[in-house]
């Protein structure tokens, strides 16, 4: 069983990583980063790497996938301030959110890979 969690990560994206510099300098022991980019191909057992970098994937200890603005709040509940992101998964705020974040997500991965 795995005993950290695991946020991959799109290493090109300069606002993605701006937030992994954070997150790297906050987070406890638990929570392993890794750009996705640092991967051989033969790597990607979950997703295909492009479904991976559209968006955030997380591993949780018992080997869940999360993905998105689930992965994002479960990697920085390894941190002190946490609890800021617990408001992205209430019912109203979090559809609203998610809504958004896919829209990002989107139009991020078509400008730097198409």
């Amino acid at each position: 069983m795995i005993s950290t969690e695991t946020l991959y990560y799109d290493g090109k994206c300069a606002l993605c990583s701006k937030e992994i510099k954070t997150l790297q300098r906050l987070k406890d022991s638990d929570l392993v980063l890794i750009d996705l980019h640092s991967l051989r191909n033969d790597e990607f057992t979950q997703s295909p790497k492009s479904a991976m970098l559209e968006l955030l994937h997380l591993q949780t200890a018992n080997g869940t996938w999360l993905t998105g603005l689930d992965a994002t709040v479960q990697a920085w509940s390894h941190t002190k301030i946490g609890w800021l992101f617990k408001p992205l998964r209430w019912p109203v705020v979090g559809t609203v959110a998610d809504f958004f974040y896919k829209k990002w997500a989107s139009r991020r991965y078509c400008k730097l890979y198409e």
